[in-house]
């Protein structure tokens, strides 16, 4: 690979880095968790799945002609409520909010004008949606939070057989996990993992703090069983190609 065609700001100099701060440069910094996705999934699915995310989308933006670099993900985010399975690692949201703040604030102070936080946790959603806000409004670049399956629910739906969109340890994540890191994928405990009880999501609209041993009894919101990596595949590739589009939108940055 060239260095012309490199993402990942972590294998780039300081030097090269330098060259590309231009006005039209998207730096994604995507964010995640560690945290149990039940007992067929490793720990870092949120990890994977955001930067293999980011990346796909900084990849598609290159070949369009769009300046783009993937900064090392956040590993650690706001995941309190898996902790009872075991296996997680969480951070307070105060200094969560100090860690994406304090990345964002280099990325700026480097030159760059254009910074997209790209979610991988759903504990992080509101949070990640707050830290642009108030980043926006301290630094004066723009900053756009989203989190990729939100983005993605058209798109998202019609490739799912048995829900919606990405709920946890699910369909979707197996089928993404399948894709990307199939040898963190636990084939022979994805019968186990099916819930014998599993509480739906707030309606649209609502919130509240609840533990996913009050939800879940494996840690699992969903029915895995009818992932597949051709699945998996085509929801990364559908995550790329909206969120690529959607920063080569001058109007998102203006």
């Amino acid at each position: 690979m060239t260095i012309d065609a490199e993402v990942f700001w972590a294998r780039l100099t300081a030097a090269e880095i330098q060259a590309r701060a231009t006005p039209e440069t998207v730096v994604l910094i995507p964010v995640a968790s560690i945290e149990q996705h039940g007992p067929h999934l490793a720990v870092g699915v949120d990890t994977l799945l955001a930067t293999a995310v980011a990346e796909r989308t900084a990849r598609r933006m290159l070949a369009a002609g769009q300046p783009a670099l993937v900064t090392p993900t956040i590993w650690s985010g706001l995941a309190e409520h898996h902790m009872a399975f075991g296996g997680t690692m969480t951070l307070d949201l105060a200094t969560f909010s100090a860690l994406v703040g304090g990345i964002a604030r280099s990325v700026a102070r480097h030159g760059f004008r254009r910074i997209a936080l790209v979610n991988g946790h759903g504990g992080n959603t509101e949070a990640v949606a707050s830290a642009a806000i108030e980043l926006t409004r301290s630094l004066g670049v723009p900053v756009v939070g989203l989190t990729y399956w939100l983005a993605n629910a058209d798109t998202f739906g019609p490739i799912l057989e048995s829900q919606p969109n990405v709920m946890h340890a699910c369909e979707a994540e197996t089928s993404m996990m399948m894709a990307v890191a199939p040898d963190c994928v636990r084939t022979d405990r994805i019968q186990a993992a099916v819930p014998k009880r599993f509480a739906p999501p707030a309606p649209p609209g609502f919130k509240r703090s609840r533990p996913f041993a009050e939800m879940t009894d494996t840690g699992v919101i969903g029915d895995p069983r009818s992932a597949s990596a051709e699945k998996g595949e085509r929801l990364l590739e559908a995550a790329a190609k909206r969120l690529s589009e959607e920063f080569a939108r001058p109007e998102l940055w203006s």
